[in-house]
């Protein structure tokens, strides 16, 4: 059974063995100081958010989220990262962790919780599309 909740303290190093699998499968590499800033606000669950997900009792899924205002319509969530370990793919723990951000934007007043992926993403965007709307959008960054 998968069970979706707040992360822990004991969950930081698993948690990080995750998130860095993460930033590794988009081929990114951060500093220890990134994930210890993040876990930092994920624990003070102030501006940046986390859900871990828990099968058997293990960590085996993560996502972090945050809100941020709209011009257009009342707050919305940004669902920045989702990730779950490879050897449990296909058994519901990003849906579980999808649908849980959705429940948890909704409680706050969100309008919407959006994301982005990779267009070559075709294992996420085959559920992505069974649970959400492509709108259609491009990504461009204006990198600083």
């Amino acid at each position: 059974m998968i069970t979706i909740g707040p992360l822990v303290p004991e969950d930081r190093a698993e948690w990080e063995v995750l998130f860095r699998a993460y930033t590794a499968f988009y081929g990114r590499t951060s500093p220890q100081e990134a994930y210890d800033r993040a876990w930092d606000e994920f624990r003070a669950a102030e501006r940046m958010h986390a859900l871990g997900a828990r099968l058997d009792g293990a960590l085996v899924g993560i996502t972090h989220f945050l809100v941020h205002p709209s011009t257009s319509s009342a707050d919305v969530c940004y669902l920045q990262d989702l990730f779950t370990a490879p050897d449990v793919r296909g058994r519901g723990v990003a849906r579980a962790l999808i649908a849980a951000v959705g429940s948890w934007a909704r409680d706050q007043g969100c309008a919407r919780v959006y994301w982005h992926t990779q267009e070559s993403n075709a294992t996420a965007r085959r559920l992505y599309d069974r649970v959400a709307v492509n709108k259609g959008f491009i990504q461009y960054q204006l990198p600083l």
